[in-house]
């Protein structure tokens, strides 16, 4: 680059960064705050500035200032003619509308600090089509049911509204930290996490890496709310883990904590239930005869654990109850169908977010590096590739036969390792079964089964587990050190960093861990292995490409150091 900095700085809010730069690691620390990474290859990252993004960042205490600031220190010249301006102008919008309470309850004020906004097309429209209508010159009145809807479609319009409207309390529940022997400190990350959550006014999104400890963020909430709770998590194995943390680390009774699943369907004081519970029907015209769970007791708060899964079904339903506390955990607001706006507008904006990099310096998270592998087709998938759709060629390269004797050579040298082999399609991984004798856990396993194979691998009974993306969310596997990605969704970015996180716990010993991806060489895997790991890249973890694994020819694109605790012959020396 020309400029003197890492940072070239565009007008249309896009920033490049020079990833040789000796600035490099202070920029790439410093953008994630208010802007985007949408592209990662090896010379230049792209990072976007947007409104969600600078929104958050105002949420989280930025000003347009400190973000102007940063951008011209690390540009080393002056920002292009009006940017300073425009994202001034666009962080000024959160907090110009809010919405309080009116007298009669039934009823929502929207408040302006000037008649001009009111006046605006995009925000005097849409509120009336919320059904909210003009009562003074800095004022609009409408129903307390359409509270929601109106945040959703004026943040759409371009200006999010800060909620000051209230909540009601719901019913009291009395709720202590366990005493005794089980007592135990929260770290200091999530007691900040739990103290922005009530400070912000009891509504937001914590970002926290897997294995930090977001379910104890989440109990600490419910501790300072005190009353009836409802967890929404993503899958029954994290119901259970949800459970035995409230049953663990509080004084309630086992009476009082209720298993909301197929399997059971407890309503209690403090209720545990999944998202495809909430959202299943018996067929397609049919309604969501368990929504009703929404409603089912006087709710004082409803924890959305891993909110970037909130179906929309779930989305709607939420809409309608934002006189509730709401806390969203989350390792990453990444959502595929590109609505973390709805997320903002309907959870609340992200009111905390501790770096994955920073945990690890902590030695709070396991150090992890990431090599992908590159494996050759075979003559014959070769053929069968190049005579392939784009759906067809995609399913060819990921499930690549040649990846089961990788996945061989790995898991050899890493004897003495706890395991993961992570894929996408269940043919693939049942091969893998019949080679490596590991069992397989997928969607179609027991619930009581999967348990059983979650402690062996645990106890180390079992050193290797396959498993399907139904490990992908809230599994407790402690001591994963090794994870072998071998097939994945396509370019999901939130799917690779929480198959990263499993192998995130901290560790004994070093508190090192391995996450393999195997891509086919010269083939469409290629453009979505890169594009899966935009938000780790992000997040300041670097891929190594190393070919020949196992062999003596083994090479390194690039040597991150360091030998592999399990084997000193796994990098071929």
């Amino acid at each position: 680059m020309m400029n003197k900095g890492p940072c070239l700085v565009r007008r249309d809010r896009t920033v490049l960064l020079d990833c040789g730069h000796p600035e490099f690691e202070a920029a790439r620390e410093r953008l994630p705050v208010f802007a985007e990474l949408v592209k990662s290859p090896a010379l230049y990252h792209t990072y976007r500035i947007t409104p969600l993004s600078l929104w958050n960042a105002a949420a989280l205490g930025a000003s347009p200032e400190e973000i102007t600031e940063c951008l011209e220190r690390f540009s080393g010249r002056g920002l292009p003619s009006g940017l300073a301006e425009e994202i001034r102008l666009l962080m000024s919008r959160y907090g110009r509308l809010a919405l309080h309470s009116a007298d009669e309850g039934e009823r929502l004020l929207l408040r302006a600090d000037s008649e001009e906004l009111l006046n605006e097309p995009e925000v005097g429209t849409t509120a009336a089509a919320c059904g909210y209508l003009r009562t003074g010159q800095l004022e609009m009145a409408g129903s307390a049911a359409r509270r929601g809807m109106l945040k959703q479609e004026l943040a759409r319009a371009g200006y999010p509204v800060l909620d000051s409207a209230g909540y009601h309390k719901g019913e009291a529940l009395d709720i202590r930290w366990q005493d005794g022997d089980r007592s135990f400190e929260l770290r200091d990350y999530q007691r900040e996490a739990a103290e922005r959550f009530r400070a912000f006014g009891a509504s937001g999104i914590v970002v926290l890496p897997c294995g930090a400890g977001k379910t104890l963020v989440g109990l600490a909430a419910l501790e300072a709310s005190k009353c009836e709770t409802l967890i929404l998590t993503s899958n029954a194995t994290s119901v259970r883990q949800w459970t035995e943390e409230l049953k663990l680390r509080t004084h309630l009774p086992p009476e009082s904590v209720g298993e909301y699943t197929g399997e059971r369907r407890q309503v209690r004081p403090v209720t545990v239930a999944t998202y495809q519970m909430l959202t299943h029907r018996a067929s397609k015209g049919d309604g969501f005869k368990h929504m009703g769970l929404l409603g089912e007791r006087n709710w004082g708060l409803i924890v959305y654990d891993e909110v970037h899964l909130l179906p929309a079904p779930v989305f709607r339903a939420t809409a309608e109850i934002q006189a509730t506390l709401r806390l969203g955990l989350t390792a990453t607001l990444v959502r595929e169908d590109g609505r973390e706006g709805d997320v903002f507008s309907l959870i609340g904006p992200k009111i905390y977010d501790c770096p994955w990099k920073t945990l690890e310096d902590r030695g709070w998270i396991a150090a992890v590096e990431c090599l992908e592998i590159p494996v050759p087709m075979e003559p014959e998938v070769k053929r069968r590739y190049l005579h392939g759709t784009a759906k067809e060629k995609f399913r060819l390269a990921s499930a690549n036969p040649a990846k089961a004797e990788m996945t061989v050579r790995i898991i050899k040298a890493h004897e003495g390792a706890s395991i993961l082999v992570i894929g996408q399609y269940l043919d693939q991984l049942a091969e893998l079964a019949a080679i490596t004798g590991a069992p397989v856990i997928t969607g179609k396993t027991p619930q009581q089964a999967r348990m059983k194979l979650y402690s062996e691998f645990n106890e180390g009974v079992l050193p290797v587990l396959i498993v399907s993306k139904v490990a992908n969310f809230a599994v407790n596997l402690p001591d994963a050190s090794v994870a072998i990605e071998v097939s994945g969704a396509f370019g999901s970015r939130q799917e690779e960093a929480q198959r990263l996180g499993r192998v995130l716990r901290p560790k004994r010993g070093d508190n090192r861990a391995f996450f393999y991806t195997l891509v086919t060489e010269d083939s469409r895997e290629q453009e979505f292995a890169l594009r899966r790991r935009l938000f780790l890249t992000e997040q300041g973890y670097e891929y190594t490409v190393m070919r020949g694994f196992g062999d003596e020819s083994g090479t390194r694109a690039e040597e991150p150091g360091g030998e592999n605790p399990h084997s000193k012959e796994a990098f071929g020396s």
